[in-house]
């Protein structure tokens, strides 16, 4: 069973474009279905893990709008960061999923139970992973691969209940 999903930011739960206005201000889109598979998850007593290589405010907002308090940025190890974060949880290689969408991902990948990218990672990635997921990275791709999850952890009438209520 999974227990702990780990999030990669640029490429996976945004398009990995970083806008800049002319003031240097920073944007982001996100996509809410992403959200609201994640706020789901954490609701069912799962872990929630973001690790990402840069730095961003836009970031950390997200995170705490989403209730994640597993929040890594400027990594440049993360299979270090995972690892340290599977001891303070306990939980085992194979009860972790995470995705990513480029290089600096591979050994994170390489070492969890269940990796996904989005269809429009590095060909490298792609190659790697369990599963390359059909949607693009801001685009639902964090969604596919909980709701993947969820089914595999059997979970399903969980999940639908925390919103569903008959």
């Amino acid at each position: 069973m999974t227990k702990l999903i780990v999030l990669d930011v640029d490429g996976c739960l945004t398009d990995g474009k970083i806008i800049y206005s002319s003031e240097g201000v920073e944007s982001k889109n996100f996509d809410v279905k992403d959200g609201l598979g994640i706020t789901t998850w954490l609701k069912m007593g799962h872990h929630v893990a973001i690790i990402t290589g840069r730095n961003s405010t836009i970031v950390q907002k997200r995170t705490q709008e989403l209730g994640i308090t597993h929040l890594y940025q400027g990594v440049d190890d993360k299979l270090h960061i995972l690892k340290k974060i599977a001891n303070e949880l306990n939980v085992h290689p194979y009860e972790i999923a995470a995705i990513g969408d480029d290089l600096n991902d591979y050994d994170m990948l390489n070492y969890v139970g269940k990796s996904f990218t989005p269809c429009n990672g590095h060909k490298a990635i792609a190659n790697m992973v369990h599963l390359v997921l059909s949607r693009k990275g801001g685009d639902g791709a964090v969604r596919e691969m909980i709701d993947i999850l969820v089914e595999q952890n059997d979970e399903v009438e969980q999940f639908l209940s925390v919103w569903i209520k008959e």
